[in-house]
């Protein structure tokens, strides 16, 4: 018991000084800020319990909607500032979790932010809830609270998510008593069990491949986008990477049998995590050259992880019974425009064929140009698993992830995390970290102009977009000044 409080004090003095600091204090702001500006129609939707008391104030209206806006704007540009300022002293003088914590504390408590994914989670929970396959029915089928909540495009479109991650939306929806509202908000718990994973196991895993624990801490744990995606969106991408970081730290402590069945239940939330099957069977056993031992005995490993998890992956589509349905949904995400470039091009290739006259031309420009996105990023990864990563397999996995998310069907800031968070595993350059930081700064500039736009307050977005880069220019000039006092420390 002794030993327990112990701890427990521990931990509170933690916390209580990660609150010493001013930027900490200020990031908790810009986060309650977020929690107050979500509450707006460009988040709530029309069945939202939020709604009575926001109409008894009166706040039913324009300019609360752009106040709300506003709100938004200065929340995200206090994190990001915040998460500038601490830079030079997280993980030495305060501890990173107690930040992320913090920062967390008021979106746990705020509808899912940036995106109404959660919602389309909770329907799909709420499918299964009453004996139904969402690969077999969309969303629609069940009209009511639940649907009411979704965006319309997704009601009309059967889930592209595996077993696993559907029966977690249903025991949300179990565990918040069949309330829809609730049954979203009930989706954050396995958000924040993978991102206590990532908090937990990435820097460790930085200490063990030599990389710099601190811009680990601060880069990939307390990140406002994983602050804002993860824990305020509560995308399942939080549980698949949290997943994966525990798979990839158990193949470092020699349980490679345990990693691979980690990367196949990370792949039953998210398919894209059995790309860690590749690291996992290298690490600790690189693939040092083409001779033909050294490769056969890399390959056997390789082809052993990935039966392995696929063992995994198919024996707990087996337990459930719903199949492989989300096989036919696998082109869903790319029925909207996205920042991805096959996206982007596409887009505009159609529209520009159909403004001459040509919809058939242009529809067939936007599949080329995806197909072709594919092809690129299928061979951007192949070139990674041949080349740096037979030596360094978890910079294959970083960097094969920030292909696809570049080269998929559709990009989303929540995708770039994948590799993003992996980054600096890879003991990236200063540049390299410099153009991350840029665009996770544009990035969440345009979630905020993206808000603005549905909330009628578009030049509020354009505001955000300029103190956004204000934002990164005072970090830039702050960075070069702090390179230039250690070199010349080091000149002394």
């Amino acid at each position: 018991m002794g030993l327990r409080n112990a701890r427990w004090a521990g931990l509170w003095a933690d916390i209580a000084a990660a609150w010493q600091f001013p930027a900490v204090k200020r990031g908790f702001l810009g986060t309650c800020l977020l929690f107050l500006g979500s509450l707006t129609p460009a988040y709530l939707p029309q069945n939202s319990p939020w709604w009575e008391p926001m109409r008894a104030l009166g706040l039913d209206n324009w300019p609360a909607k752009a106040f709300g806006t506003a709100l938004v704007v200065a929340g995200v540009a206090l994190l990001v500032e915040a998460w500038f300022r601490l830079r030079p002293s997280l993980y030495l003088h305060v501890k990173h979790w107690a930040i992320c914590l913090l920062w967390s504390l008021p979106l746990v408590f705020a509808p899912p932010i940036f995106s109404h994914d959660a919602y389309a989670y909770a329907a799909e929970g709420w499918l299964l809830r009453n004996g139904l396959n969402p690969y077999e029915n969309p969303i629609s089928v069940l009209p009511g609270a639940f649907a009411d909540q979704v965006a319309w495009l997704w009601r009309y479109t059967t889930a592209m998510y595996p077993p696993l991650s559907l029966e977690i939306f249903q025991g949300s929806v179990i565990l918040a008593g069949n309330n829809p509202y609730f049954s979203a908000m009930a989706i954050r718990i396995p958000a924040l069990v993978g991102v206590g994973l990532i908090i937990h196991f990435l820097p460790r895993l930085a200490h063990r491949l030599g990389a710099d624990p601190q811009a680990t801490a601060w880069f990939s744990t307390i990140n406002p986008i994983l602050i804002i995606d993860y824990v305020g969106g509560a995308h399942n991408d939080a549980l698949m990477m949290g997943l994966v970081v525990f798979a990839l730290w158990l193949a470092f402590n020699d349980r490679f049998w345990w990693a691979a069945l980690t990367v196949g239940i990370a792949a039953q939330i998210k398919q894209p995590a059995l790309l860690a099957v590749y690291p996992v069977a290298l690490i600790n056993h690189p693939w040092v050259s083409f001779a033909l031992r050294d490769t056969l005995r890399a390959l056997g490993r390789i082809a052993l992880a990935t039966a392995i998890a696929i063992a995994t992956f198919v024996g707990i589509t087996s337990i459930t019974g719903l199949g492989y349905g989300w096989i036919n949904a696998a082109d869903v995400p790319g029925m909207v425009i996205t920042l991805a470039p096959s996206s982007l091009i596409g887009a505009g290739l159609k529209l520009l064929f159909d403004l001459v006259g040509l919809p058939g031309v242009g529809d067939t420009a936007k599949v080329v140009v995806r197909g072709l996105g594919l092809l690129l990023t299928a061979v951007a990864m192949g070139y990674f698993a041949l080349g740096v990563g037979r030596r360094k397999p978890v910079t294959f996995l970083s960097w094969s992830y920030l292909a696809f998310a570049f080269g998929g069907l559709a990009m989303h800031s929540w995708y770039l995390t994948w590799g993003g968070l992996l980054l600096p595993l890879t003991r990236p350059t200063e540049r390299l970290i410099g153009v991350a930081v840029t665009l996770t700064t544009v990035l969440l500039a345009y979630g905020a102009g993206n808000l603005a736009w549905r909330n009628d307050a578009v030049a509020l977005g354009f505001a955000a977009l300029a103190l956004m880069l204000t934002l990164l220019w005072r970090h830039s000039q702050d960075r070069k000044e702090h390179l230039a006092n250690l070199e010349g420390a080091t000149h002394e």
